[in-house]
């Protein structure tokens, strides 16, 4: 599966982004779909992420309250509406795709390109 991200930008503190990731070729799978992102000089961080169904969501204490994960299946899309961005928040953001069961501890087999996001402060 191919998964291709979308909707980065720079934003003032205090902004909302929508962050969209399309997934492509071998869609007919059960994937649950995350975000994870990188700061400069910092590891990976695993944002948010969602099961099929989208009946269960996970979210990193540094982002809840704040971003939403959501699907649509029929359009093979996934969405992180972040509001009330941070400084701390800018980082490139990847879309990931799973279907191994591993999701919600942050185990993605399938990898897009990243997106990038500053926000100002």
């Amino acid at each position: 599966v191919q998964l291709q991200a979308s909707g980065g930008g720079l934003v003032q503190a205090g902004a909302s982004l929508r962050l969209s990731c399309a997934a492509s070729g071998r869609t007919g799978g059960r994937y649950a779909m995350g975000w994870f992102r990188q700061a400069p000089g910092k590891e990976r961080e695993y944002v948010a992420g969602i099961n099929w169904s989208g009946s269960n969501t996970y979210y990193a204490d540094s982002v809840k309250g704040r971003f939403t994960i959501s699907r649509a299946n029929a359009k093979n899309t996934v969405y992180l509406q972040m509001n009330n961005l941070k400084p701390e928040d800018t980082a490139v953001y990847y879309c990931a795709a799973d279907d191994s069961g591993g999701w919600y501890s942050g185990g993605y087999e399938y990898w897009g390109q990243g997106t990038l996001v500053t926000v100002s402060s």
